[in-house]
């Protein structure tokens, strides 16, 4: 078979191509916020201040979501077409997404504890250098925010596209990791309401609490990337309204039922899916397939159809 005529059935399975100009910014802001970060948690350590290291910690957060949205770009742009990914080399981005998870959910439960022993056992804080450091990572993170949303139209994150109608969507890892900038925000304001509460009112308990505040912010965060990513792994995907869209246009006919139907994440927002179908009918693939095309969200699909007998040559 001519070697043209085979390449017309195979598909492209490099469903994660990334733009180079929002690697690049993802690259700055990672740099800006590891060195933030560094900075909060040493000078967290040097002036007893656990509002502060909280807000390092998740400033690790941040820093740990950008590195990992980062080297999906790379990995992304690296392996693509590598025929030894099946769908791409996307979930290397969910694995790490999931450790990283683990590992920060140990850092948040460190916090909690030592923030509790601070609270009935107070140290002295420099509360002069530890605000100006705060000061310091609630500026950072405006500026990530700035950098990571440059040129976007709709910040807000109220873009949507459903089954059959695109609109314009935001990169997913690009907006998770502008609204984790958000929440690193709101921890730097705990932080420096703690101090200068503890400074000027003479409420030392305000740090110690705003630490086990910002933690149990981490520990959230980590909930929350644990449930994603492991539903993911364990391709728990056949809840999604997907697979029942699919199947309701598949028999709509009246005739076809789905025998099996099988969907997975092979993207952020793409899908890979496996079509069982009997009907009696002498109907093709390709009609079924473009029953489907409208659902954008599908980005490989195989169907296999076996034909039903009719009642008139029923035994």
């Amino acid at each position: 078979m001519d070697a043209d005529r085979v390449k017309t059935w195979q598909q492209d399975h490099d469903f994660n191509r990334e733009k180079r100009d929002i690697e690049i910014r993802t690259l700055i802001v990672v740099i800006i916020t590891l060195a933030t970060m560094i900075l909060e948690i040493v000078f967290g350590f040097l002036t007893n201040s656990m509002a502060l290291l909280a807000d390092g910690w998740h400033m690790g957060t941040h820093a740990l979501a950008l590195g990992i949205s980062l080297a999906a770009y790379v990995l992304a742009r690296k392996y693509a077409g590598d025929y030894r990914f099946a769908f791409g080399a996307w979930k290397i981005e969910i694995l790490g997404a999931y450790t990283s998870a683990v590992v920060l959910g140990i850092a948040g439960l460190f916090l909690v504890f030592t923030s509790l022993e601070r609270m009935f056992n107070p140290v002295g804080i420099n509360y002069t250098q530890a605000i100006l450091v705060a000061v310091i990572g609630l500026a950072v993170n405006a500026l990530s925010a700035v950098i990571l949303n440059k040129d976007d139209q709709h910040p807000n994150g109220n873009d949507h596209h459903t089954y059959g109608h695109q609109h314009h969507q935001k990169d997913l890892n690009q907006q998770s990791a502008f609204f984790h900038v958000v929440a690193d925000a709101v921890t730097s304001l705990l932080a420096i309401v703690a101090l200068l509460g503890a400074k000027y009112l003479n409420a030392r308990w305000l740090d110690p609490f705003m630490g086990i505040v910002g933690a149990f912010l981490i520990l959230r965060w980590s909930a929350l990337l644990l449930k994603d990513t492991s539903r993911i792994l364990l391709l728990r995907e056949m809840d999604s309204p997907i697979v029942e869209k699919i199947r309701k246009i598949i028999e709509a006919d009246g005739d076809t039922k789905v025998a099996d139907l099988h969907v997975w994440r092979v993207a952020q927002d793409k899908f890979a899916c496996i079509l069982t179908l009997v009907t009696e009918k002498d109907r093709s693939v390709d009609e079924y397939k473009s029953r489907i095309k409208d659902i954008n969200e599908l980005a490989h699909v195989t169907i296999e159809i076996h034909r039903r007998p009719t009642e008139k040559y029923r035994l």
